[in-house]
């Protein structure tokens, strides 16, 4: 059995998705249709930058997308692969869910861009730049970091936003709260606790105002049936419901994302091999969770062709 996956946010970068747009029309039409869908020209800010801009969550959210999905419409249009044969599952980290529910035909791809666009300003907007703050505890699980989380709150927010594996959790809230954290890491048994580049503390309680405008723009949202089911990061199972998945949507705005006990759900119902598409972030943290499981990293138009002769 197979899983295809879909990266989050910290996998972009200039120059994503251009070598590929220049091999394939299918995958320029991809671009194409995001710019047009969002008015703006993702893609020359893909291709070019600059960098500060392309980082703005606005535009990393749609752009890690379209790279995604541009790979997936390759692999399937051109390489002649169909996801209902190739794959049980698809599962995306946090943004990425929007991806898998994209390429497993939930959504349209004009309706995620605009989407991760407006989930991009919402989370921006829902706290004041400087207010939040994430860092990723490494060398604790989800026990170690939920105490470090405790301990630091002191009457602030501060909570587990990413169970990402074994040895890597990231936690999320007021920046002071996150800070004293980051301080006591060690003392608690991390091997180390850094501080993340990010503009806001996503996946804790102060995104509230976010998860209620994606509750608005969903409520509006036409979804259809996933053509295979979607383990969803909030529950860590699969869905296959449009409502069902419209409200975990919500919830994943300021809920945790549970990408260790997904993974590893996969693995106990039976998939042996987990395909990241657009990206190489994932495949460490699944190697961490499941070791014995294949893992491939499908980014350039030679990747996509090496698992199309594998699979089509």
């Amino acid at each position: 059995m197979r899983a295809f996956l879909f990266p989050g946010q910290g996998s972009q970068s200039v120059g994503m998705g251009a070598a590929l747009a220049e091999a394939s029309r299918t995958a320029r039409d991809v671009f194409d249709e995001v710019d047009e869908a969002l008015g703006q020209g993702l893609s020359r800010l893909m291709r070019e930058g600059p960098e500060d801009q392309l980082t703005l969550t606005e535009n990393a959210q749609p752009a890690i997308m379209a790279n995604a999905l541009a790979v997936f419409r390759v692999l399937t249009r051109d390489g002649g692969v169909s996801l209902e044969k190739a794959a049980q599952f698809v599962a995306g980290h946090s943004l990425g869910e929007y991806s898998a529910l994209c390429a497993a035909g939930a959504f349209d791809l004009a309706t995620t861009a605009r989407l991760l666009k407006l989930r991009g300003q919402a989370m921006q907007a829902a706290v004041p730049v400087g207010q939040g703050a994430m860092a990723a505890l490494l060398g604790a699980d989800l026990d170690k970091a939920q105490a470090i989380a405790d301990a630091a709150a002191q009457g602030e927010v501060c909570t587990v936003a990413n169970d990402n594996d074994p040895s890597q959790v990231v936690i999320s809230g007021h920046r002071a709260a996150i800070e004293r954290a980051v301080a006591i890491a060690k003392d608690h048994g991390a091997k180390r606790a850094v501080l993340l580049p990010v503009s806001a503390p996503f996946h804790c309680p102060l995104m509230q105002p976010a998860a209620d405008r994606m509750a608005e723009a969903l409520a509006g949202t036409q979804i259809e049936a996933p053509v295979v089911p979607v383990f969803a990061n909030v529950i860590a199972a699969p869905v296959s419901d449009p409502d069902r998945i419209r409200e975990l949507l919500v919830e994943q705005v300021t809920g945790m994302v549970r990408w260790r006990e997904s993974i590893a759900e996969m693995a106990a119902a039976g998939v042996e091999e987990f395909v990241e598409l657009g990206g190489k972030v994932l495949g460490p943290m699944v190697k961490r969770i499941a070791p014995d499981a294949k893992v491939t990293s499908v980014v350039t138009i030679d990747d996509i062709e090496a698992l199309a002769k594998e699979i089509a």
